[in-house]
């Protein structure tokens, strides 16, 4: 293409502009940024899972060398009130539709009264150098009293349980009943049912950069300004504003490169409140960079729930109606509230058409390290329990697995298909657009198709191999709101400055919101100037998370750009002398009378013209300057879709599982850019097979974190991961000017589905069945040895 704007750069597959510098090593990160006189934080963590606190000595450490300060839970309630109510409330057109109690801890700063978990900070130490801070923090004294701790859910809800937060008098801190059509009755009345219990196990983000703050205060404007690996600035901003009392107009937070999230930074740390406050009370920069043992014991967990779940179905193999309740252990806090265990009931029933639904939750507080979300976020867990359901359906009618999910699925012929239930944001859930059964097709013809694969797993069989096929099928609300926002500029330059309340953490989105605004004003992607992660570029913004930002952010960058391509139409037509009617936007970003070749005025004259003072070209009535915001607010979210489906041999001696072939076929709307869809599902599904095969978050019966290190915690290595062959289905959104759906979670929710579906097909001979995650080479022979006694 010869001339910027001459085709849609929307489709294309542009290399990523942020590789470059994180390529080079000229990225920056939190860990990267040094201040003149910058202190340096280290916290003292609880070393068990649940004790008083009777004492933190901290004379010994005040008294090391370069020591400034060391405060205990005690000391700083003095000087700070609690933090803000962690929890995000759900709106108010959820509350009343759904029957729900939630209680709602607020996690301190520093524990003064119990620690509730392993890691758990307890005091801080500040000093000149990292290495003083670490020296005096093994100084610090703690006195304990130890209690019993709550490592089983279950148990936690018995009589007589010890209590995480005594002022409630339970562990059951959140519980809703949702659902559709009369369950008790049509379960009662099936011609066929099943009851299982699926457990899908804890593990964690793990991104590659742990967190890090820095915080620095200006006396003389009396703000803060805190460069923070976040997802979420505005949020962490207005917590920083409520804890230290301060206007928001005087705190600024920057995310700068931010290596990985994933959901785990998705919401305000006790510390990203913690580190502002010692730097307004040091009168020096603080920062904080939090060590991977550290990480692993006071970051965010995610999944581990226990499903208790009954199907009722047909002979055909209809699905008839499901019952569930569940229960999701939030470990010692829960700072996200209802959103992780309401997904998972929403997200239940996939793209099957079932009429008849009971689903209840609860929330259980354990003295684990808190639970939030991961990437997925509740998807994986039901996704898991619903596809197990549909394989032990067909083993039950004698159908193929593949068969029973297609006489299930809602068509395409059937979309916009309502769902019968209210989404998080209150609003009637309704797929938008899609052909689920289309998807499944082709994620077969991915792997070579179903029958030549039947034959070839029935001679593998006769030579002693066993290979097995298996397919996960989900649906996922992405775009949710309540709002994102952009600004729109044009520069006296001639470029377009965009800036948003996403942060970017790897997606890739400097170089999607400027293909997507290269488009809207005909220039180059080049031209486009973007901002991301910065509470000063844009006055209000929600943050990165939940597969929402290219939804929503595409949006209020189109009825922005409207808006502004108004104000440069109407100062156009007063230097052309023509009406703004009669204009049009040209390739190369100029304004052009229609019809009329060369008459026409660049972006960077009209930006100058557009200033205040003598001489303007302003007509009445157009303020000055070429800037407009939007605040997008979706009328509710889009529902992308996919199916994985995965070939599996599993050797029988070892229970070693070897992933032979892996397909993807995802559809979310239309598609901003190729390459990089492609690399989240594969950065997904990748997650997702660690998740199945490798990694798990594991405490002993006092409540130990044993998986404290990357040689505990296994994550999947190159060597695991096969071939991921994704392909696209294009369905656009009704719900959005772009027609976009989000993509960034959804790689992750299918893998432990579709790899233990595998495993069990290939050892159905055996009468294996598979209904816990993680699915281990031991549990593999643990199984086999007991189906052969």
């Amino acid at each position: 293409m010869s001339e910027a704007g001459a085709a849609s750069y929307v489709g294309r597959p542009l290399r990523r502009r942020e590789d470059r510098r994180l390529l080079t090593g000229e990225g920056q990160f939190v860990a990267d940024m040094v201040l003149p006189r910058m202190l340096h934080a280290v916290f003292i963590r609880s070393p068990v899972a649940h004790a008083r606190i009777r004492a933190v000595d901290l004379e010994r450490a005040r008294a090391a060398p370069g020591v400034a300060l060391a405060l205990g839970g005690a000391e700083l309630l003095r000087l700070l009130p609690p933090g803000p109510e962690g929890q995000i409330a759900m709106p108010s057109k959820w509350s009343t539709q759904i029957e729900h109690k939630f209680l709602s801890p607020r996690q301190p700063l520093l524990a003064h009264d119990k620690a509730r978990h392993v890691g758990e900070a307890l005091a801080v130490v500040v000093a000149e150098t990292r290495d003083q801070a670490d020296d005096a923090a093994e100084l610090v004294r703690l006195d304990l009293d130890e209690l019993p701790a709550v490592v089983d859910p279950e148990a936690a809800l018995q009589d007589g349980a010890p209590l995480v937060h005594e002022r409630f008098g339970t562990n059951l801190i959140g519980s809703f009943t949702v659902g559709k059509g009369d369950a008790a009755r049509v379960l009662a009345a099936a011609p066929r049912r099943l009851k299982r219990r699926f457990y899908h196990h804890r593990y964690a983000a793990v991104p590659m950069e742990c967190r890090g703050i820095l915080s620095a205060y200006d006396r003389r404007t009396d703000a803060i300004m805190s460069w923070s690996s976040t997802q979420v600035v505005h949020r962490v901003r207005s917590d920083i504003a409520a804890t230290l009392g301060m206007p928001e107009a005087r705190v600024r937070v920057v995310a700068p490169d931010v290596g990985g999230g994933f959901g785990g930074k998705g919401h305000a740390y006790p510390e990203d409140l913690l580190i502002p406050f010692l730097a307004r009370r040091l009168g020096r920069p603080v920062r904080w960079i939090e060590e991977r043992r550290e990480h692993m014991m006071a970051a965010t967990h995610s999944r581990d729930q226990l499903h208790e779940i009954e199907i009722g179905f047909d002979n055909d193999g209809r699905i008839l109606a499901i019952r569930d309740d569940y229960l999701v252990d939030c470990g010692a806090w829960n700072p996200i509230g209802s959103g992780v265990a309401y997904n998972t009931a929403v997200h239940l029933t996939g793209p099957y058409k079932i009429d008849h639904l009971a689903a209840s939750g609860r929330v259980v507080a354990t003295t684990k390290t808190p639970n939030a979300p991961y990437r997925g976020a509740g998807r994986p867990e039901a996704c898991f329990a619903m596809e197990r359901l549909v394989d032990l359906v067909a083993r039950e009618v004698g159908l193929d697995p593949v068969e029973v999910r297609r006489r299930n699925m809602v068509r395409a012929d059937e979309m916009p298909y309502r769902a019968g239930l209210p989404y998080r944001d209150g609003e009637p859930i309704v797929y938008d657009s899609g052909d689920y059964p289309g998807g499944l097709d082709k994620a077969l013809a991915a792997l070579g198709g179903l029958a030549a694969f039947r034959r070839r797993q029935e001679a593998a069989r006769q030579q002693g191999s066993w290979l097995g096929l298996g397919i996960g099928c989900y649906i996922e609300g992405t775009g949710v709101g309540p709002f994102e926002g952009a600004v729109v500029r044009i520069d006296p330059s001639g470029k377009i400055y965009i800036s948003s309340g996403a942060c970017n953490h790897g997606q890739g989105m400097e170089t999607v919101f400027a293909q997507i605004a290269a488009d809207q004003w005909k220039v180059s992607p080049d031209d486009v100037v973007v901002m991301t992660g910065d509470t000063a570029a844009i006055p209000i913004g929600f943050g990165t998370m939940a597969s929402r930002s290219t939804v929503t952010v595409s949006a209020a960058l189109h009825h922005a750009s409207d808006r502004l391509r108004d104000k440069a139409f109407a100062i156009a037509a007063n230097i052309l002398e023509c009406a703004p009617a009669d204009l049009e936007l040209r390739d190369g970003g100029r304004v052009g009378v229609v019809g009329v070749p060369g008459t026409e005025v660049s972006l960077a004259r009209l930006a100058q013209a557009s200033r205040p003072g003598w001489d303007s070209f302003r007509p009445a009535g157009i303020e000055a300057g070429l800037e407009e915001t939007c605040y997008w607010e979706p009328p509710t979210v889009t529902w992308s879709y996919a199916v994985h489906a995965a070939i599996v041999e599993v050797d029988i001696e070892t229970g070693h599982v070897a992933i032979e072939n892996y397909a993807v076929a995802h559809d979310c709307g239309i598609v901003v850019n190729p390459m990089l869809v492609e690399g989240q599902v594969m950065g997904g599904t990748a997650q997702g097979l660690g998740g199945i095969l490798r990694e798990a978050i594991a405490y002993d019966a006092k409540g130990q974190l044993l998986s404290g290190t990357l040689l505990d915690y296994a994550l999947p290595t190159a060597a695991d991961i096969p071939a991921i062959r994704v392909v696209h289905q294009h369905s656009p959104s009704p719900l959005n000017p772009l027609g976009v759906k989000g993509v960034g979670e959804g790689g992750a929710v299918a893998p432990p589905a579709t790899i233990a579906n595998a495993i069990c097909d290939a050892l159905l001979p055996f009468g294996i069945e598979l209904n816990a995650t993680p699915v281990t080479a031991e549990r593999l022979v643990a199984a086999l040895a007991a189906a052969a006694g």
